[in-house]
């Protein structure tokens, strides 16, 4: 994967509940991306060197993805609640020496993001939160074109090991499947990043992955309840893509209004996979929010 981050270093950073995979290169304020489902931190080839000409750019991979580890799980699914996986990230950060950073999340990755600038105010600097509404506003708001677009949210979240065994038989087909439901098909994908995110998909993988939808389900949303009436003081950007499943089934901007008192954003000429959809596109966007944060 060097080849496509040119002037990136692999760090294995170990923090208090797992071991986390980071690439890391630039230079200038941090900048930390976080990926989704069912990728790794690969995501973010086509947009990271630019971001690495004005920032130093952190993409790693979540707990439960790509090369980092996939801890047991527990009967509340504890560890692959995104207050978990944030906390993860706060740790990777302090120890690669920066106690404040700008955040991006795509997909889960937006999720963790938003639960760490709400458990952590004092170290995200901005939020850039792409292709996503809060995880409680969309299961809350669920209709007939959401459930059956985003059918994977309730496939993966029934009891161990339904949707393991059932994944598990053909890895390589469900896992171009779910990548190819997006609009442009399997096309914005490079043939490196796909053989990446195969060879990411084994069965630690697919374990933690289903452990990851069923803390969102469950305790993820008790402590979205918890905080129902606290919003982000924070910069939020909310970009999402103007052909995919979110833009059609939620009003973006209005529902992270619901949670943060400074939002901005607009759709994309995309789909789902913005990073690798439409890079430029989201460039043009990221960079001025990043820059006046």
């Amino acid at each position: 994967m060097a080849e496509l981050f040119p002037g990136f270093t692999v760090e294995d950073v170990a923090v208090s509940g797992a071991r986390i995979r980071a690439r890391v290169g630039g230079s200038g304020p941090p900048l930390l991306l976080l990926h989704g489902y069912p990728q790794t931190h690969v995501i973010w080839h086509r947009v990271a060197p630019t971001l690495a000409q004005h920032f130093t750019v952190i993409a790693t991979d979540l707990r439960g993805y790509g090369d980092s580890d996939k801890p047991p799980s527990t009967s509340d699914h504890a560890p692959y609640s995104k207050r978990a996986m944030a906390l993860d990230q706060v740790e990777v950060m302090e120890q690669l020496g920066f106690r404040t950073f700008h955040l991006v999340g795509h997909d889960r990755g937006g999720r963790v993001a938003h639960r760490l600038a709400l458990d952590h105010p004092d170290r995200a600097r901005s939020l850039t939160v792409l292709d996503i509404a809060p995880t409680r506003h969309m299961y809350e708001h669920t209709g007939y074109d959401f459930a059956r677009a985003y059918y994977h949210w309730f496939f993966l979240i029934q009891p161990e090991p339904l949707p393991e065994r059932l994944i598990g038989a053909e890895p390589r087909f469900y896992l171009h499947q779910k990548l190819a439901s997006g609009s442009a098909g399997l096309s914005p994908f490079s043939s490196e990043a796909m053989s990446e995110y195969e060879r990411c998909f084994d069965a630690a993988t697919i374990r933690a992955s289903c452990e990851d939808y069923r803390a969102a389900a469950s305790l993820d949303l008790a402590h979205d309840r918890d905080d129902e009436h606290r919003r982000l003081a924070l910069p939020v950007l909310a970009l999402w893509g103007r052909r995919g499943v979110v833009h059609r089934c939620f009003d973006v901007l209005a529902a992270w209004r619901e949670r943060a008192t400074r939002v901005s954003g607009t759709s994309l000429d995309c789909g789902h996979y913005i990073a690798e959809e439409a890079p430029d596109a989201l460039l043009e966007e990221l960079l001025p929010h990043l820059r006046c944060a």
